[in-house]
């Protein structure tokens, strides 16, 4: 039989000892054992670059090619004047 658990997300930070360090305190009292799952982004991450190249290939976007899609012109709208 299993026993019930709860799930909490928390951010942290991996160290040079590859020791986990949360960014906080969890939120309920111990010692007491924990499964812990870590999420982290891949180390060859593509860059956004190469993202938006492999979009543009992708013939899943060929459609946008096509005439019929160009609904708007260049006349269309009004201009946007940025006042900060």
């Amino acid at each position: 039989m299993e026993t019930p658990m709860t799930a909490i997300e928390m951010t942290g930070t991996i160290d040079e000892h590859n020791n986990l360090e949360l960014d906080g305190p969890v939120p309920f009292s111990g010692p007491k054992r924990v499964r812990v799952i870590v999420l982290s982004t891949l180390d060859d991450e593509i860059d956004e670059i190469s993202w938006l190249r492999a979009a543009s290939r992708n013939p899943a976007f060929e459609f946008l090619s096509d005439a019929e899609e160009d609904i708007y012109s260049i006349t269309d709208g009004q201009p946007f004047h940025d006042e900060v």
